[in-house]
Parts: C-alpha cells; structure tokens; sequence
C-alpha cells in the first residue's frame, strides 16, 4: 500500500491479468437476463388463462362502447324462422341500452316503448280452462253489474265463461264420460260430503234457491270442479209439483221469465252453463223456451237438459239460437241404492263405449255420492276419461 496515508485507496493497486472483453461480455449477459425475465413477466400478464371461450370471427364482434357511452346490443331480425315456424324479436316492444362501467362490467337497461301496431303481440293461450290458484276468483271482465247482482258475459276479446272456468281435458281420443251431481247448496251437510269425497273430475250443480252458494262455489272451485247453476222450471204437474221461488213459468210474460233467470244468475259466479231442475212443461214449449236460451247462449254459457222430458225441444230450439248445449243421457240415481246407483253407471259406461262420450246426472244424496266416488275411482283403469261435462257440448262455435 505504500507509506504515504494521503495517497487515494487503490491508486497504485495492481490490475492483474482481468482483460477488458470478459467484463464486457458479463455485462451483456446480465443485460440479456434482465430483458428475458421482463419479457416472460409481461407475457404471463397479459396471456389468457385458457378457460375463456373463443371469441367469435372478426365480422361477428360488436365493438365494445367507450366506457359511459350507451348502444343498443345488436337485433335478431323480425319474423326469422327457426325450425320452420316464424319468430318475432322478443325486445321489440323495448328500449335495450347497455353500459360498460369503469371496471369492465356490462349494465343492460330495459325500458318500454310505444308500439306502432306492426309488431309482435302476446298471445293469450290459455282459452280453456283456469289456472288452480285463481278458480275461486271470478274474471271480472266476464261479469256485469246490475240490480240483480254481477251475471256472466262474454268478455271485450270474446272469451266466454263456459270457456273461462271449464275443466280441461287430455283431449285425448277415447272413452269420455261427464257426470253432474245437483242439488248442492240446499243442504249444507250434503253439500259439504259432496266436495269433501266427489273426485274432482265430477260437475257440480248448485241450486240456485240453495244457501250460502258464494261459500260453497269457492270450496267447489278450490277443489278442481267444473260447476253449474241449476235454474227451476215449470213441470206438467205444477202448481202440484212446484219446484221453488221465482221458478220459470210458460204463463209468465218474458220479460218476468228473464227477470227470474237474472236473479238465480246473481246467486254465484264461475260457472260454465245452466242445467234445468224439472220443468218438462216448460222445456216442451218453444215460445217460452226460446228468449230464455237465447239470453243463456248470449252470455257465453251452454244448457245443460237432465233429459228427463221426452218432450223436451232443447235441441230444436238451441240450434235456433246458437246456444252451446247437451243432453244426459241417464239420470244415475232413480233408485236410492249404492248398488242401483253403481249399475246405471255401468249402463252409462256401455253407452260411452257405443258412442265415445256419454252423460250421467244425479242428485246429492249420501247414497249417490258413495257410489259415484267409489266407480270414479275404478274408471281410470278401465281407459275411461271423466271430464267436465262443458267437454261435451254441441258447440256452434266448435263444430
């Protein structure tokens, strides 16, 4: 090192034999190193992670807005088929703007918009039958209201209530049979048996003197039953055999007739069709007949005849105006035994068979009820359908 202590550290050290190009050679390796783990660190950054999807061709991308902008996404052009059947635009009838925010996410913003009348409409299906959860509920745009309460009408797009409140069927090809239990309404006890055990393909009928009939219909239409007012008509043997209060009449003028019919239609709601209780006179004459059915048929409901006039003139007069109707074919319960009961339910099967659909109608009494519960639950198995009887209607307008 010397002796002189002022002389800068490593002034006189002695290089030795490091050459100039080692040095430099060093340093560009490092240089290279350097560079390489830079580049790597950049690539694992910005290189995908392999689980995107792959993007569309370069033709089918939508550029993507400034970030604050809004655009509407691209349209599927109106009335595209697919599969052969026409396809209107889903977003037509709305505003569709998307935003991308500041951290990348898209915000899609849905608002109405005026139509013109050119486009597509929602189409309402469902023309037969109620959704479960609302049968108790009357479609306030099929009733009217008028000093004898709210009666049915058809409704502003046509729907009828025989449409409305219908038990639908499979509408499969086969064996149908419809039967209509009546009198409900006139004893609470046997009107109470009678929804608790009637399966609920079985039409009830409530009288429409009966008691408590808004309660009753609700607890019916709950349970799944089609339903039917059972309006009193004038028999041959009456004032003998008189069938109630405010009973239609052949000596009555017609506008007290449609007075009656209106304040037995008051009674209750969500019934598809009228049925008569008696009244072989009066089904036997057309003159009194004829504005009753016509009003019936008007209203959007069907006539249901028991078929116990041999005289009646129901179907002459239903096709005069129009009016949806049908016949039973067999009262099931002339003779108050379970057993009785269950043979003419056999008959009416037979008859079913014969002719594809058959109509049996019975009263609510406790021997009836037994056994209509017990060969409906047999029937199934036999490839027999019952149905609510509006089914198997002679509908003008499904003819």
């Amino acid at each position: 090192m010397g002796t002189d202590l002022h002389a800068p550290l490593g002034r006189n050290r002695k290089t030795g034999n490091r050459r100039p190009g080692v040095l430099r050679l060093g340093r560009i390796a490092a240089s290279l190193c350097l560079f390489a783990i830079g580049g790597f660190s950049l690539y694992t950054a910005f290189r995908g992670d392999g689980l995107e999807r792959d993007r569309p061709p370069a033709a089918e991308q939508a550029a993507t807005p400034p970030a604050g902008t809004s655009q509407p996404p691209p349209q599927t052009p109106a009335g595209q088929a697919t599969n052969g059947m026409p396809r209107a635009e889903p977003r037509s009838g709305a505003n569709v703007e998307q935003m991308v925010t500041g951290d990348g996410s898209v915000v899609t913003k849905y608002s109405p918009r005026p139509r013109d009348g050119s486009g597509p409409v929602l189409v309402d299906a469902m023309q037969i039958g109620q959704d479960p959860r609302m049968a108790a509920m009357p479609n306030e745009a099929l009733l009217e209201e008028t000093s004898y309460g709210r009666l049915p009408i058809i409704g502003p797009d046509g729907r009828r209530p025989m449409d409305q409140y219908a038990r639908p069927s499979s509408s499969a090809r086969g064996v149908r049979i419809a039967i209509v239990v009546s009198g409900l309404g006139l004893s609470q006890t046997g009107t109470q048996r009678a929804i608790a055990e009637l399966p609920e393909e079985i039409t009830l009928a409530f009288a429409a003197s009966g008691n408590s009939l808004q309660r009753w219909m609700q607890e019916a239409r709950r349970g799944g039953h089609e339903i039917l007012l059972q309006v009193p008509l004038e028999p041959f043997d009456y004032p003998a055999n008189d069938p109630g209060p405010e009973t239609l009449l052949t000596s009555k003028p017609v506008a007290r007739n449609i007075e009656n019919l209106h304040k037995a239609m008051g009674e209750i709601t969500n019934y598809t069709g009228v049925i008569n209780y008696l009244g072989g006179r009066f089904l036997s004459d057309p003159a009194a007949m004829e504005p009753v059915m016509r009003d019936i048929g008007k209203r959007g409901l069907f006539f249901l005849d028991d078929g116990t006039s041999a005289q009646s003139k129901t179907a002459t007069v239903a096709k005069g105006t129009e009016l949806p109707y049908a016949f039973a074919d067999l009262q099931l319960d002339g003779q108050l035994d379970v057993n009785a009961v269950l043979q003419k339910l056999d008959e009416l099967e037979r008859i079913a068979r014969k002719n594809g659909q058959a109509i049996g109608v019975a009263s609510a009494f406790d021997e009836s009820v037994d056994a209509i519960a017990k060969w409906s639950q047999e029937a199934a198995m036999r490839g027999i359908e019952i149905v609510g009887v509006a089914t198997l209607t002679n509908d003008p307008r499904n003819p």
